[in-house]
């Protein structure tokens, strides 16, 4: 296993592992689990499922990817980037429907492990990632007024999509209540302002302590502020492995694939993503395709136990480090701790108020937003890039993820082949009389009956008929197409080189390839145009191309 390209880093560390180490790596790991306890609650409950789920998903699924994970530090659980997707799906197709989701994605996520498709997430634009995310952050925000302000909708009202969350929120706001915005109003200071003067204590922690207080104490407070035990049933113990009574059919799963694909992507960019920000944290290189398999591997844990999909999670992650944690270790201790609060004492999490795990998510949503960076890219990005970030952000707000993904990835790619098609040119050099320049050293001796074609920039089916209008005249005899600046050739520029020599051949005319770089030439040479054309007829320099064009 020494050399096996998917070995976990835990197997990597292990080796020198030392007692100094472990005492490290359970404080890290407890702490994070500390911090982890009411964003896991939060998260499971912006997804639209119980609260223990995302209990049940940062045990199973944190455990598996620290085990089997190609990061040091990584932690996994429920993010903010699930939830929307989650709702959505729930809402939609139900848990069965989540379930095969996530397992079809997890399949996805080890395939791309084992064939090492890790390097492949960069082509993933920075503008996607970003609009995306900024959307996320705002349909977060946007799901979470209802219980900031203590709203009721009417009998029958679920409203899914965000513009229906809005509406939704108007048509209830006269069920407004003071008591849930007073409560949710002091958690939001508490994480706002707590972090500025004591780092130690994580601030979400002190603000469930402060709200589920506040409602216990302050008289008449209770009365218009609802709990998690109000709303919700949370039983301890042991999650249960099991897929008894599900439907699984074909049509099940042709209707959730779309959503297994944009689980899949989401999990391995966020993921990886976490990953080299943790590299950088503690001087560490991951091994992208290890942390692929072990996602893959975490997502399906995490159903199978009752969870929801996970990720790595950057700020947990960055916790991770910052308290000491150097080895998966410290991640895996964290799903210990967090399993020893699900058996022992979840029955206290039933008192924290609706608008703390509102004013939480408020803070999570604000987060991840990365506003500077979102403004940043309008005002120094070219036009083409933020119009990609702006309307992924709109229809993640509007619609979905997965049309966001689809709609942003087909605008980046039409922008930049129109950029590539800007950068290949075919040009005609321009015939100087050299009688009038007699001090240059740049003028090439051009014989009258030859023409000369200067190809630049990749040439693609974007650019393939740029190729076509090369020109003759009447008394020229040979054609030579300067290839130094081809970076590639496609399948429809061959074609177009094709078409050109059999115009060449009907017109008598010898056509002479000077500089093909390594991949144009390896493409003629497989289609047979290089056979065709004579290895003779190929030379390496435009100055042997002349020579060769002045020899009859």
């Amino acid at each position: 296993m020494k050399n096996f390209y998917l070995k976990p880093k835990l197997f990597s560390v292990i080796g020198k592992y030392s007692a100094q180490q472990a005492v490290k790596d359970i404080v890290a790991g407890t702490i994070v689990a500390i911090i982890a306890l009411p964003l896991s609650i939060a998260l499971a409950i912006a997804s639209g499922v119980e609260p223990q789920q995302g209990i049940y998903t940062a045990i199973a699924a944190g455990f598996v990817v620290s085990f089997l994970g190609g990061s040091r530090i990584q932690i996994a659980g429920p993010t903010a980037a699930f939830a929307t997707v989650v709702a959505g799906i729930v809402a939609t197709q139900g848990m069965d429907g989540l379930v095969i989701a996530t397992i079809l994605a997890g399949i996805m996520l080890i395939l791309m492990g084992v064939f090492k498709l890790g390097s492949l997430i960069k082509f993933i634009p920075y503008t996607i990632t970003t609009g995306f995310t900024a959307g996320i952050a705002v349909t977060i925000l946007i799901g979470q007024i209802k219980d900031f302000l203590g709203l009721t909708y009417a009998e029958g009202v679920r409203p899914i999509e965000t513009i229906e969350k809005i509406e939704a929120n108007i048509h209830a706001i006269d069920t407004f209540s003071w008591q849930s915005l007073l409560v949710g109003t002091v958690c939001l200071a508490i994480l706002i302002v707590y972090p500025k003067f004591e780092k130690k204590i994580p601030p979400s922690l002190i603000a469930v302590v402060v709200g589920a207080l506040m409602v216990k104490l302050i008289p008449g407070l209770d009365e218009g502020v609802k709990t998690i035990g109000e709303l919700y049933t949370i039983p301890t113990g042991l999650p249960s492995l099991s897929l008894g009574g599900m439907e699984i059919s074909f049509s099940k799963i042709s209707a959730v694939l779309p959503d297994a694909f944009t689980i899949a992507i989401l999990a391995a960019i966020e993921s990886l993503l976490s990953c080299v920000v943790a590299d950088t944290m503690v001087n560490s290189r991951h091994n992208s395709n290890a942390e692929l398999v072990a996602q893959g591997a975490g997502n399906i844990a995490s159903v199978l136990f009752g969870g929801i999909p996970a990720t790595g999670a950057i700020a947990r992650t960055a916790a991770n480090a910052k308290n000491g944690g150097r080895t998966p270790i410290a991640g895996m201790v964290h799903a210990a701790v967090l399993l020893m609060v699900l058996l022992f004492l979840m029955p206290y999490a039933e008192l924290i108020p609706m608008p703390t795990i509102a004013a939480i998510l408020f803070m999570v949503a604000f987060n991840m937003s990365e506003y500077k960076r979102f403004i940043r890219v309008i005002k120094t990005a070219p036009k083409s890039d933020w119009i990609v970030m702006v309307i992924t952000f709109l229809l993640t707000v509007i619609f979905d993820l997965v049309i966001a993904i689809e709609v942003g990835m087909l605008l980046a790619a039409l922008f930049f082949l129109k950029r590539m098609s800007e950068e290949s040119q075919v040009t005609s050099w321009k015939y100087i009389d050299s009688t009038k320049d007699k001090d240059s050293t740049e003028l090439k001796k051009v014989p009258e009956n030859v023409r000369v074609y200067e190809l630049s920039g990749p040439m693609f089916f974007g650019v393939a008929d740029k190729i076509l209008d090369v020109t003759f005249k009447d008394y020229t005899d040979t054609l030579i197409l300067r290839m130094r600046a081809v970076t590639a050739l496609d399948a429809t520029a061959m074609n177009s080189l094709e078409e050109l020599y059999k115009k060449c051949e009907e017109k008598g005319i010898r056509l002479i390839i000077s500089h093909a770089n390594e991949q144009p030439l390896k493409v003629m040479k497989k289609s047979g145009f290089y056979d065709r054309v004579g290895k003779e007829n190929f030379c390496g320099h435009i100055d042997t191309a002349l020579e060769r064009a002045a020899k009859k």
